[in-house]
């Protein structure tokens, strides 16, 4: 009996992040959720913040709420204080994570305890089944010696911080859009090849370096995302370079977006809109 043939996605599109503004003035890339990218069901935007300038970022993220989806927090440099109104408060530092269902509703700031020096990092926002809109709020907060980090021959390295990748499995659990999400870092040498679920949406972000993605092997350099097309695996190489690699189970249900509210009809938005200037959140 010959092993069954493993197909490689190729890259459907590549696309250039935009600078954009959110929060308090805080200058950053948009990756997804800009014109050129709008959502890749289940993923809603992808922002990357990265400046060793203070006045880039130290305004921050103040009180805002969020209803009918998901926010992850990846950082790689630097420190973010969030709190909410729930009486939550937490502390990310390198390489932590925090995955926060906003669910029914939510009020919270996320805010840099420096003014100065290097701040990088993520925020995807990941969205919810209409029946899990109004669940209610919660957090995963990960510190960084929880993710797991997975050697791969030729000199890459892979942080496992949801799914799994190589015997490991990543910490963040029970999340219904079962995501993957992967900080692979290349070395000029490396290939690897990572295998993903075939019906969940995929995409990877190079946000340092340089990498050579999909089959064919597509340049795809730094500041980019690729999205990929069919098929049971990732291939990545070239680099050096890292990139963000992410894979979710589509939802296939409508979107309505106003702001920081994400809901399946206009009529749903409007009443989170009313919910939250009454102080029901």
């Amino acid at each position: 009996m010959h092993d069954p043939v493993t197909t490689t996605r190729p890259v459907a599109k590549v696309v250039r992040g935009i600078p954009a503004n959110d929060g308090a003035g805080v200058k950053l890339t948009r990756v997804i959720g800009g014109p050129l990218l709008d959502s890749l069901d289940p993923f809603l935007l992808l922002d990357e913040i990265r400046s060793d300038d203070g006045a880039d970022y130290v305004g921050g993220f103040p009180e805002h709420p969020h209803r009918g989806f998901e926010t992850v927090t990846y950082v790689l440099a630097g420190r973010m204080r969030h709190g909410d109104n729930k009486g939550n408060s937490g502390l990310l530092i390198p390489g932590s994570v925090q995955w926060m269902t906003a669910g029914r509703g939510i009020v919270h700031s996320e805010m840099p305890e420096q003014q100065d020096g290097l701040m990088w990092g993520f925020q995807l926002w990941v969205n919810l089944l209409a029946r899990h809109k109004m669940m209610a709020p919660r957090y995963q907060d990960i510190e960084p010696g929880r993710i797991p980090e997975v050697a791969v021959a030729g000199g890459a390295k892979v942080r496992v911080l949801a799914g799994a990748f190589g015997g490991a499995t990543g910490p963040v659990a029970d999340i219904v859009t079962e995501p993957l999400l992967l900080d692979i870092a290349l070395s000029g040498a490396a290939e690897i090849s990572i295998p993903v679920p075939v019906a969940h949406n995929v995409f990877a972000y190079v946000f340092d370096g340089e990498a050579a993605i999909g089959e064919p092997a597509t340049p795809v350099a730094r500041g980019h995302v690729a999205v990929l097309g069919a098929g049971e695996a990732v291939r990545l190489g070239g680099g050096p370079g890292r990139a963000l690699l992410a894979g979710g189970k589509p939802l296939h249900e409508p979107i309505a977006r106003y702001g920081p509210f994400v809901m399946n009809t206009p009529v749903e938005i409007r009443q989170a809109i009313a919910d939250y200037q009454s102080g029901r959140f």
